[in-house]
């Protein structure tokens, strides 16, 4: 189906974007280190080609991890050299050298970056990245995105264009907290110990506040990494320690230059490796920041520890030859480019970038690098009356970040409406037989099953008004849900707790209906079972039915060995979820069981749908469910569209063809039959859904004034609302032949 702007290649998953290079901290030209400006090249070269996906550079990024380390050390020491001359930190003078290094160059990728998505991206998706830019001027995207990332429902979204702006907000937020504390702990120190000569006090309170703090941020993320990735990658907390360690390698400088110049030589090689391998052995398989985050944090700090005591040999040596310098120098730009770039290239030319097209794109973006640097960076950086007034600094930096929310919000306001551009449609609904389930009026031996005639008289008047919508060119004004609100559009159920998350395996009793009912049913499966709940649960109240539902995030309820993209490792909740409730299931049969979910899955979950064994495990489910004493039925898959429908009719609200998939692509009919024999050899029952979406040629996005696609697989709830008598017939039927 084609897509109006085919999006970036999916180099990484969600949570997989890396950080700017540090900031730079202000200090000395003796102290200088250009060994750190050539370990700030290998970072950002790292992670321009892990996101370029040139093969062999799978853990590229690592680079982010090799930042905050160097950013750590950089701020903490400037920090504590002041604090030794002075007991305290001049708060407005830092923030102010903050607000002149980061603010002006981000605010011009910002400000461009927020224009160029306005003008490529589909209209719905500008949409949320220009509310992304916003929390980037704000230095809070970091947390955005961590929300949006724990969203199953959220994970068709395009990457952001500021995405990458998330690693400023960790920082930000990291130097907000980490000079107060300092403050603090020599306030404390100075009273508790006296009075201390300037530039010999000592460090011990300040590594012990440090080292706690990276005790704990570490703990917090391996609990979160295991548990929430999205928030593990994101969130403050779970990645302060990695600055931290920076910070105590700072706090210990006087200790490292007297290590043995051949020891430090070997520790700076060891950690250049170390860096060098985590970008060539982790992958977007693992768990991260967890402990592998320790493969490049310590050897960044080994890198740093080296370089005290043999400056220019070793690693040093290796990392202080004037190419890397030079990239070094234009890190932060570039990697401020690079995304953007990256994101927006495949908009602009219309097509997937090739490798080739990508490597050009990441130069296109280090030509933008050297520009900004030298038009923009080092003149604000380096003014006279900035550098002279901390007052003046804080200025700019205001202004700055006020610049970036109006400027969003003034682009915002150009995007494009979403609305419909065609005449109204007229509400559909189905006409429900008066007589549906009534006693024949003939004898039993000659009459049709009264089950089926209703189901086949209500699937009929789906087709119909299926058949009607084809050919439509114009989104209606009247769209249900409109465009804007579809993602919103779902069921109770996805937030109230019914839907299980990746982490959850209790299930809690989630029942609609007559609780005292002798006919229960349970639906039971992934979110494709959850999505079907405006369509069963009306007509469990209305036929006094007991329905049940059991439903868990990218789970279908079948006996195969399952690994989770998300968690990055085996779904061992899945298995356990599944396993308690097959158990239940068996132990106290229902009257009818209904398993519903995705045909999505591929390799990277283990398995494949329709593959063999897929169909082998929906003929054992079948079969065990039916030996258990209940009747089962299997609901065959939605269509799969092919694109995120609201996002690509935002883009064609007059060109509604240039989204619809024809049936053969939305349907794997082959699929299909094999789910149908499978069900059948186990005794259970089989529903083809495929005629409630499509004609024999195509299945349109819109039925009636109904959108169908709340994103790029789930039913809308107006939909699957739509479609409650037939589903409501179709139950029937099963119970009928009980």
């Amino acid at each position: 189906m084609p897509s109006p702007a085919p999006p970036l290649p999916a180099l990484v998953r969600p949570g997989r974007e890396v950080q700017h290079p540090p900031a730079g901290a202000g200090h000395s030209r003796r102290d200088f280190r250009p060994d750190i400006e050539g370990l700030r090249a290998v970072a950002v070269l790292a992670v321009v080609l892990f996101h370029v996906g040139l093969p062999g550079i799978t853990g590229g990024f690592v680079g982010v991890d090799v930042f905050f380390v160097i950013s750590g050390f950089l701020i903490t020491g400037t920090l504590w050299r002041e604090v030794q001359a002075t007991g305290t930190v001049r708060l407005a003078a830092f923030y102010g050298a903050r607000a002149r290094r980061l603010l002006p160059a981000g605010l011009l990728v910002l400000v461009s970056s927020a224009a160029a998505a306005a003008w490529l991206l589909p209209p719905l998706e500008a949409r949320t990245a220009l509310v992304d830019a916003m929390a980037a001027s704000v230095y809070g995207a970091n947390y955005v995105l961590a929300v949006r990332g724990t969203d199953y429902l959220a994970e068709d979204a395009l990457p952001s264009p500021f995405q990458h702006f998330w690693s400023l907000g960790v920082e930000e937020q990291f130097y907000l907290l980490w000079p107060a504390l300092l403050i603090a702990t020599a306030a404390a120190a100075w009273r508790l110990g006296g009075h201390r000569t300037p530039g010999r006090r000592s460090a011990t309170p300040f590594v012990a506040v440090l080292a706690a703090l990276v005790l704990v941020s570490f703990a917090v993320a391996q609990v979160l990494t295991a548990g929430s990735p999205p928030w593990a990658y994101f969130s403050l907390p779970s990645r302060a320690w990695e600055l931290g360690v920076g910070g105590l390698v700072a706090l210990g400088v006087p200790l490292w230059r007297r290590l043995h110049e051949g020891a430090a030589v070997v520790a700076g090689l060891g950690g250049l490796a170390a860096v060098v391998a985590g970008c060539a052995v982790l992958d977007e398989s693992t768990p991260f920041p967890g402990t592998a985050a320790l493969i490049p944090v310590l050897g960044t700090a080994l890198v740093l520890v080296a370089g005290c005591a043999a400056p220019g040999r070793g690693a040093g040596g290796l990392l202080s030859v004037s190419p890397l310098r030079y990239v070094g120098r234009l890190s932060y730009a570039w990697y401020l480019w690079h995304w953007p770039v990256l994101v927006l290239t495949p908009h602009l030319v219309g097509a997937e970038l090739p490798l080739a097209a990508r490597l050009w794109a990441a130069v296109g973006a280090f030509g933008l690098a050297i520009g900004t640097l030298h038009f923009v960076e080092d003149p604000v950086r380096f003014a006279r009356a900035l550098r002279r007034s901390a007052g003046r600094s804080l200025a700019l930096g205001g202004a700055a970040t006020a610049a970036g929310v109006v400027a969003a919000l003034v682009i915002l306001a150009a995007v494009p409406s979403t609305e419909g551009t065609g005449v109204a449609v007229a509400a559909v609904e189905l006409d429900v037989p008066a007589d549906a389930g009534a006693p024949p009026a003939v004898p039993v031996a000659e009459a049709p099953d009264p089950t089926e005639v209703a189901l086949a008289d209500l699937t009929a008047q789906v087709q119909s008004v299926v058949a009607g919508s084809v050919g439509m060119t114009e989104v209606p004004s009247n769209l249900t849900p409109a465009l804007d609100e579809a993602r919103a559009d779902v069921p109770k159920v996805f937030n109230n707790g019914c839907f299980l998350t990746w982490t959850a395996t209790d299930q809690p009793d989630c029942e609609y209906g007559d609780p005292a009912s002798p006919v229960s049913i349970a639906l039971v499966g992934d979110s494709h079972a959850a999505q079907w709940v405006p369509a069963l649960q009306p007509a469990a109240e209305e036929h006094g039915w007991r329905l049940r539902l059991a439903s868990k995030v990218t789970c279908p309820v079948l006996d195969l060995p399952i690994v989770s993209p998300y968690l990055g490792r085996a779904y061992t909740e899945c298995v356990s979820w599944r396993t308690t409730l097959v158990e239940e299931l068996k132990a106290a049969p229902p009257t009818l069981v209904v398993i519903a979910m995705s045909r999505r899955y591929g390799a990277d979950f283990g398995y494949a749908t329709y593959d063999a064994a897929w169909q082998d495990s929906i003929r054992r489910f079948a079969a065990d469910l039916t030996a258990a004493g209940s009747r089962v039925l299997v609901l065959g898959g939605v269509p799969d569209p092919h694109a995120v429908v609201p996002t690509c009719l935002s883009s064609n609200v007059s060109s509604v063809p240039a989204c619809t998939p024809d049936r053969a692509t939305a349907v794997n009919a082959g699929g299909v039959a094999g789910e149908q024999q499978a069900t059948a050899a186990g005794g259970g029952s089989y529903a083809d859904l495929a005629p409630l979406f499509c004609t024999e040629a195509e299945c349109p996005l819109i039925v009636g004034n109904q959108l169908v696609f709340r994103d790029d697989n789930h039913l809308t709830y107006g939909y699957a609302s739509f479609l409650q008598p037939v589903m409501a017939a179709l139950i029937e039927r099963e119970l009928a032949r009980s």
